[in-house]
Formats: structure tokens, C-alpha cells, sequence
């Protein structure tokens, strides 16, 4: 049977940086987009170019870096956002602009003060100026989902007359069910008489946990683009998941007249990637990349597994990137082998600086542990994606005692632009402590939205990835830390979220959800 291309468009540098505290340097930005890249993503939404001045830079970067991948920038239907989405994404070897308006009643009415007409003007409008920065243009219909089915074909069938090559209808509050979402694509591509000269296009949020349903079920009736995240990324209850729609695909050939190109052994290192870069842990039960995702415990499972695999596994774990060999570096391992391991991990660090600070942290974790794991290289190198040039404050040491029936007290010294101060402070508990007299010195009185622990691999030695949500004048950000030493990974953590929001990086999460 001949299959159709599904083209999978990846919005987690968008949408998904819209969660709360997930924004992204541009360095983060870049790391990421060149993984989408290496994992052969369709089309990369690189964020919202009109939302703030950093948004608009890391998108001219992404687009003057990646090359495979076609770069979007998303944009209201104003003249001067879609001029600025324009601009931001001048330099890439494939480009796109998406821009969207409301559709539904209530947004209308509530939000926009339009009138349909009014609305339906301004849609042509959009496409219009669009087509002046490129020649790949995408509509959405914010809140389709709700909209008037009669109207949205209306709105759907000017705007491709206009010009827009891809019309996507999203479920922007995560309202549909699955038959009647997939309903509706049928009965657009039905009545629309120019349907056939757009691809289709749906965007699921996750509210009532049906993104990748409703998706799916709208592929089969015809759909030809899914937009999605890393790890199901995204504002509130998330979008669907990137991962699970490509394996779905993939796993039940059988029933979709559809495949991908996606590139699905990168799909366990994207998934750690964004993981570590915005803070947000994947859940052991996590379909695809959760670390139970292959895990059989049962002894009838493990009993037919060891038999054949396919009783109980649909999916092989080497196929989405998950490795069973996961040792493999230890204190006697040299530079070129550390090097060779990042390179195998899809790891590139920015300088040879960079490497370089690296490897001395490994050489230090390698004393303190005996065997090294993958998941530890990649908490390694997670400390570059702050540069020493941001690095305005450092922690030069700690000391903290606690002790039963006694209240715990902390002794820091920071590096504090390159002058060192000491403070000390007690808390109810070490953390607190060394929270407190990190305060005492950088006065940030930012408040903690988020303090959370997770072991990166087995054992009493392991090392335990902190990250700590900060929020301060509107901005949210979320600091990472790793250590063997978890009071030591607690201090890292805050002192990167403060790092964050001491630079010009933080910013208010962008509106221009659809």
C-alpha cells in the first residue's frame, strides 16, 4: 500500500517553552533545534518572533544554524508581527510563517471585539503580507474546536485562495473527542471546494488527555501534518506528544496510510534533552521515553518476554534510542573517550572550552563514583548551557550541619561577580539552610514556585538532578543542578536559576497560544 507523508511539525520551542518556568536561553534554543534537526523534524517552530526581543534573536539564530529543517516563526495576523517573523527567519534555507487568528464565538466576541467579517478580512489580510517574506505560509483557526463549522469553512476557503499552503485546525483548549474531531476534518476537506490545494493540519492540546487521540484519529480522516512537542511539552496540560504520535504511526502501519522520516533512535536523546533544559521530569510511566517505558517486573511478563519478546513488547527500546548497555565511562577514561561518548550521546558542546570544563567535572564525578552512566554525562554537561559570562554568581563552597534535635546551618561563599562573599543562615532543614544564606548574599527575593529531586541512575551513589523553579516581576525560570552531594546539587540549582534571572535571558512566557 502506498503511504502518504505525514509531516511532523514540532512546536516545543514554542508552544512548549509557554509552560511555566520552561523558558530557554538561545543557547538552549539552539541545542535543541539541532537536535530536531539531527531527528529529521519536518518543520521547527522556533518561537513567536513578535513576543520579545530574545525570542526574535534566538529564532534568527536557529534559522541561520539549522538547514535540513524547515524554520517557522508563529505570528498574530498583524502587519508588523508577521514583518518580524519575517525578518527573524530571512537567513533559513527553508522557511515558513504561521500565522493564526481566533475563530470561535467566545474568542471573537470576548477576546478580539470582531465581528466574523471582520475576522474573515483580517485573515486575508495576514496571508497577504505573509506572502511577502515567503512562500510557505500556514493559517490556524485559534479554538477551531469550538468554532462554527460553517464559518470555519468560509475562513478556510478564503485564505487558501489568498495563498496559505498548510491550514491548520487546532483544539486549542483541549475540548474535542476523538470521532468528533476527526468529524470535523472530514467534513472541511468535504465542503472546502480548494481543499485540496493546502495540507492539513491539526494542533491537540492535552486538557481532558486527548491530544495524541484526537490527533491520530484526525490522520485517518485526513489530516497530513500533526503538530506536537517533545514529551508532550506545552502550556497548561501540555500538547500531544511528539514521541508517541511517530511510534503510533510506526507501530500500527497496519491502519495508518501514513509513515514519517522521523529519525526515531533520536527520539530517548531528544526526550532527556528538553527534559534537562527546562526542568520538567518525565514520569517513570511515560509511553516511548519513561524509564518504565520497556521495564518488565511481572513474572509472567519477564517469563514471555525472555521467551519471545512480542508477547509483551510492541516496540523494540533500541528503536527509540533507549540503549542496553548504558556503562560506560569510569576514572580511568581519557579525554578522547569522554569525547567519543558525548559524540555517541548526540552531545555537542559549544567551544573547546567548553569541553574542556566538562571533562574536569567528569574526572571530579568519576572520583566520587565508581561506574558513570549515560544519564550522568548528560547532567554533566548540563552546566554549559550557562556561560561563565552569565555566570554572575558561582558557588565557591559550602559547608552545612545538621544534626539531630539541632536546627541546620549553612556557610556559603559566592563569587559574585567576580568578588567572593561569604554569608551563613539556618533552616528547618540543610536545603532551607543553604537557601537562606544564598539570599543573603544575592537579595534576589525572587519566590520558589518549585524545589524538586529526582535520582539520576541507581544506587547510594548516584547523583541527584535538582531543579528549582524561581519566579520574580512577572518572570519564571527554572535552575538545574547536579551532584552526588544532594545539598551541593540544591545550591547549583538555585544559583542557575538566579544566574537566569539575573540575565537578559528570562522573560515573561510568550502569548500566542492556538
Amino acid at each position: 500500500m502506498h503511504k502518504e507523508k505525514l509531516i511532523i511539525f514540532d512546536t516545543t520551542l514554542r508552544d512548549g517553552e509557554q509552560s511555566p518556568g520552561a523558558s530557554m536561553t538561545q543557547e538552549e534554543k539552539i541545542r535543541v533545534a539541532r537536535q530536531l534537526e539531527k531527528m529529521r523534524v519536518d518543520v521547527i517552530e522556533a518561537g513567536f518572533a513578535a513576543a520579545s526581543p530574545g525570542d526574535f534573536e534566538a529564532i534568527r539564530a536557529i534559522a541561520g544554524t539549522v538547514k535540513e529543517s524547515t524554520i517557522c516563526s508563529l505570528a498574530r495576523a498583524s502587519e508588523s508581527d508577521i514583518a518580524q517573523a519575517g525578518e527573524a527567519i530571512r537567513s533559513a534555507a527553508r522557511k515558513r510563517i504561521h500565522t493564526f487568528i481566533a475563530t470561535s464565538p467566545i474568542h471573537m466576541e470576548k477576546k478580539l471585539s470582531m465581528t466574523p467579517d471582520a475576522v474573515v478580512e483580517r485573515a486575508v489580510d495576514a496571508i497577504g503580507w505573509a506572502r511577502r517574506h515567503a512562500d510557505d505560509i500556514e493559517f490556524s483557526a485559534e479554538d477551531a474546536g469550538r468554532s462554527d463549522l460553517d464559518f470555519l469553512c468560509r475562513v478556510f476557503e478564503a485564505v487558501i485562495k489568498a495563498g496559505a499552503t498548510t491550514i491548520n485546525v487546532p483544539d486549542t483548549v483541549g475540548y474535542n473527542l476523538p470521532d468528533q474531531f476527526a468529524e470535523t476534518i472530514r467534513q472541511l476537506l468535504s465542503r472546502i471546494p480548494n481543499a485540496d490545494r493546502a495540507i492539513w493540519s491539526v494542533h491537540c492540546h492535552n486538557d481532558l488527555g486527548l491530544a495524541v487521540a484526537n490527533s491520530l484519529a484526525a490522520v485517518l480522516a485526513g489530516a497530513r501534518q500533526v503538530e506536537c512537542t517533545v514529551n508532550g511539552l506545552g502550556e497548561r496540560a501540555g500538547n500531544a506528544a511528539l514521541e508517541e504520535i511517530v511510534m503510533a504511526v510506526r507501530t500500527r502501519a497496519d491502519v495508518f496510510p501514513v509513515e514519517t522520516v522521523i529519525d526515531t533512535a533520536q527520539i530517548v536523546p531528544a526526550s532527556k534533552l528538553v527534559s534537562q533544559i527546562t526542568g520538567y521530569p518525565v514520569q517513570p510511566n511515560k509511553a516511548i521515553v519513561g524509564a518504565n517505558a520497556f521495564a518488565h517486573e511481572a513474572g509472567i511478563h519477564q517469563d514471555g518476554v525472555l521467551k519471545h519478546r512480542e508477547t509483551y513488547e510492541i516496540m523494540r527500546a533500541e528503536d527509540v534510542g533507549w540503549t542496553k548497555n548504558k556503562l560506560v565511562l569510569g576514572k580511568h577514561s581519557g579525554r578522547t573517550a569522554f569525547k567519543s561518548r558525548l559524540a555517541g550521546l548526540g552531545i555537542e558542546l559549544p567551544s573547546e572550552e567548553a569541553l574542556n570544563a566538562a571533562f574536569a567535572r567528569f574526572k571530579d564525578l568519576a572520583d566520587k563514583k565508581h561506574e558513570i552512566f549515560d544519564e550522568d554525562l548528560h547532567a554533566l554537561v548540563s552546566d554549559e548551557t550557562v556561560t561563565p559570562a552569565r555566570e554572575h554568581f558561582k558557588l565557591n563552597y559550602a559547608r552545612v550541619t545538621s544534626e539531630t534535635g539541632e536546627t541546620p546551618l549553612a556557610r556559603v561563599t559566592l563569587a559574585v561577580g567576580g568578588q567572593e562573599r561569604q554569608a551563613e543562615a539556618s533552616g528547618s532543614g540543610p536545603v532551607d539552610a543553604v537557601f537562606g544564606a544564598v539570599e543573603r548574599i544575592a537579595q534576589s527575593n525572587a519566590e520558589l514556585l518549585l524545589y524538586s529531586v529526582n535520582a539520576i541512575t541507581t544506587g547510594t551513589d548516584a547523583q541527584g538532578e535538582v531543579t528549582v523553579r524561581l519566579a520574580k516581576a512577572g518572570r519564571i525560570v527554572n535552575g538545574q543542578g547536579a551532584d552526588t552531594d544532594i545539598v551541593i546539587a540544591s545550591a547549583k540549582a538555585y544559583l542557575n536559576a538566579l544566574n537566569k534571572l539575573y540575565s537578559s535571558q528570562g522573560r515573561v512566557n510568550p502569548q500566542g497560544d492556538i
